[in-house]
């Protein structure tokens, strides 16, 4: 017996996960779907929902503090950035190697750029006059 493969070209699409975000009205529409369509001979808890609204409004809060401290942190290192251009720049040893021109802030360093072209990562150690 001979078995040949099907085709179908009518197939659903490869399943390619999403990233989805549920935003404050979303989970509020979900909420009151999921109320409207529960069993009325059993009923869900209301308690349950309030814990749920909580905790998802706490979730959102911790959210939108993060962002505000990240464009906080932001303004922070520019402004200390700012301040360190037109400053001297010495090794640990204590050797100058020029004058600050400019500053790029990276995620978790900073590189100086001196009047001389070179680039420094800042860290400990360096001494700025």
């Amino acid at each position: 017996m001979t078995v040949s493969p099907v085709s179908n070209s009518s197939a659903v699409a490869p399943l390619v996960p999403k990233k989805t975000t549920l935003d404050y009205n979303s989970f509020l529409k979900l909420l009151v779907a999921e109320m409207k369509n529960q069993d009325p001979t059993n009923p869900t808890d209301t308690a349950k929902y309030i814990s749920e609204l909580a905790s998802f409004s706490s979730v959102e809060q911790g959210v939108n503090t993060n962002k505000k401290l990240d464009s906080l942190m932001t303004s922070v290192q520019l402004s200390q950035a700012q301040a360190l251009i037109g400053h001297s720049l010495a090794d640990q040893s204590g050797t100058d190697l020029g004058k600050i021109t400019g500053i790029e802030i990276g995620e978790t360093t900073s590189i100086a750029t001196l009047d001389s072209g070179q680039r420094v990562e800042l860290g400990a150690g360096y001494k700025i006059s």
